[in-house]
């Protein structure tokens, strides 16, 4: 009789890890450093870095990404704070409303939202970027308010409580207390808004209309035609993501080392 320790049970998620993560993403950075034929080369990334069309698409991907987080922090932090500041014995109504969206398929919410940006009068090449940060800041939004939900509601009342009675007014204590203790759950939205705003292409295709792309058009036309370059493509984008994530993740630490321990 097999006896289930800790560490056997880690063994499922270790395979299925090893067979469709590691594995494809092996895959993945073999093709990005070899030609179709195999032989080793840097020439994907030249082609990616020298081409001023692909550099122009990767900025548009970063802006598109960059405003998306910032519009959905600014948007989704005053509607988590007042959930979890709120008595209302029902407030998981309120928060139920705003993930309710999610449960509808995606490309119908985008087709939905197209025609209600066009009957507002968002027509022609010239609303394509506007249109589409629009859409990624409804699609994602909810991805923002969870995270940022679920830490201000197990914030310790007693700490805000304390800095009022020491002479901090509302401003002081929001500031220096609400949002330094809410970090954790600011930098989980940032990755989890960031990180599919950048290669997420469904919204860009159908509200811009495809007057421009993002790096996830590029990987989806060039994997018909060349798997290599790709895969290179796909390598640059795991890599800026990585940086963020890790560039996050420091910031996080940081914060949590210098309040000498976690939230709870």
């Amino acid at each position: 009789m097999i006896k289930l320790s800790r560490k056997n049970l880690v063994i499922p998620y270790a395979l299925f890890l090893a067979l469709f993560v590691v594995a494809p993403l092996l895959v993945i950075l073999y093709l990005s450093f070899t030609d179709s034929n195999g032989a080793f080369t840097f020439g994907n990334f030249a082609k990616f870095f020298g081409d001023p069309t692909y550099i122009t698409t990767f900025l548009y991907s970063l802006a598109i990404a960059v405003l998306t987080t910032l519009l959905c922090l600014l948007l989704a932090y005053p509607v988590a704070y007042i959930l979890a500041r709120s008595k209302w014995n029902k407030k998981m109504i309120l928060v139920l409303l705003f993930v309710m969206p999610m449960w509808i398929n995606f490309v119908l919410r985008i087709a939905a939202l197209r025609e209600l940006l066009n009957l507002l009068g968002l027509v022609g090449q010239s609303t394509g970027f506007l249109k589409t940060v629009i859409g990624m800041v409804y699609d994602f939004l909810p991805f923002m308010i969870l995270p940022l939900y679920t830490t201000l509601i197990k914030m310790d009342k007693s700490v805000l409580e304390a800095a009022s009675d020491l002479g901090a007014n509302n401003r002081q204590v929001f500031f220096k207390a609400v949002v330094p203790l809410s970090l954790p759950g600011i930098v989980s939205g940032i990755t989890m808004v960031f990180m599919p705003s950048m290669t997420c292409y469904v919204v860009s295709d159908v509200l811009s209309e495809r007057t421009f792309e993002v790096l996830g058009n590029l990987i989806e036309r060039n994997y018909m035609d060349n798997w290599n370059f790709a895969s290179a493509i796909a390598i640059v984008l795991l890599v800026i993501i990585g940086i963020v994530m890790l560039f996050t993740y420091r910031f996080e630490d940081h914060d949590v080392n210098a309040r000498g321990g976690g939230l709870w």
